[in-house]
């Protein structure tokens, strides 16, 4: 018996597959190798490079192909568990730069932000709960289930102490917009929500450092680039997502984050400069545009 040996992998086939990576694993499973003979059989002899076009392509296609997968299941509950995540994630950096100082509220907030990516909404409402007492009451001056040092001093990620340019109310709102929604989606028990991408963790952690600075220093409520570029990517990425999808699912968490940030600025209405009307016009923006969008594209496809 014999048994024919295996064709060695080309260099355009490698990196051809890297380019359906793009694509969900599922779409891989069911037409990756007939998406892979394709481009192989039609490519010229010799070439180890996909053409630009073919590559650009396949780039495009695959983001499309993962966001038509996104854009499934009740818009309105997505987005609302999308939104809710978000926020978590926010809440999550503001306390990290204090893990050496309250390791297990940081603690805390980790694993409420891990149940709600994991789509556990009743495992993360009382985590979210407890982390929010904590975080108000350090807000506010106040004492709640530990003894804590205030004002309380980062150890790394800011140079500014906990809370120093926030207010109770502030802290209050971002956890009560989380537990609210946990709760709403609890009561839908027919559809879980979905497993959230771990790229929500490296977010957190740029949205938490202090710098570099695009304002004054001297200013009552500094915000940093890197904050300013995480949310300003996320608003772009979700006006694309109802572009391409004609779905408002990732308007609403928009919408549920700029509700957030502000709250936050009003607490500090004298404090405000020119920038900080930038960054709150630019993300109320990129909302009205996630918004409009699929009305838009809607209207091109009638034309």
């Amino acid at each position: 018996m014999t048994t024919t040996a295996p064709q060695p992998v080309t260099a355009l086939e490698r990196r051809y597959r890297r380019l359906l990576l793009a694509y969900p694993r599922k779409y891989r499973a069911a037409h990756g190798d007939e998406l892979l003979d394709l481009l192989l059989e039609s490519a010229d002899p010799g070439r180890t490079v996909p053409v630009l076009r073919e590559a650009w392509g396949l780039l495009t296609g695959g983001v499309r192909s993962r966001i038509a997968h996104q854009a499934t299941g009740s818009a309105w509950a997505d987005g609302l568990h999308l939104g809710v995540t978000a926020v978590a994630a926010a809440n999550l950096a503001a306390l990290l730069p204090y893990v050496g100082a309250m390791p297990l509220w940081t603690l805390l907030s980790a694993l409420a932000l891990l149940a709600i990516l994991r789509g556990r909404v009743l495992a993360a409402f009382p985590l979210a709960f407890v982390t929010g007492m904590k975080a108000v009451a350090v807000a506010g001056g106040w004492q709640a289930f530990d003894l804590t040092v205030v004002p309380v001093d980062p150890s790394f990620l800011t140079e500014r102490a906990l809370f120093a340019d926030s207010s109770p109310f502030a802290v209050a709102s971002r956890y009560a917009v989380v537990l609210l929604g946990l709760l709403v989606l609890a009561s839908r028990r027919r559809e879980a929500p979905r497993v959230r991408s771990w790229w929500w963790w490296p977010a957190a952690v740029a949205v938490a450092w202090a710098g570099p600075q695009w304002m004054e220093e001297d200013t009552m409520f500094p915000l940093s680039l890197s904050r300013l570029a995480v949310e300003a990517a996320a608003f772009g990425l979700a006006a694309a997502g109802c572009y391409l999808a004609r779905d408002h699912r990732w308007a609403l968490a928009s919408g549920i984050y700029l509700l957030v940030t502000s709250v936050e600025l009003t607490t500090h209405a004298e404090a405000l400069t020119r920038q900080h009307l930038a960054y709150w016009g630019l993300l109320a923006v990129l909302t009205l545009g996630a918004a409009s969008a699929p009305f838009r594209h809607r209207r091109h496809c009638l034309d």
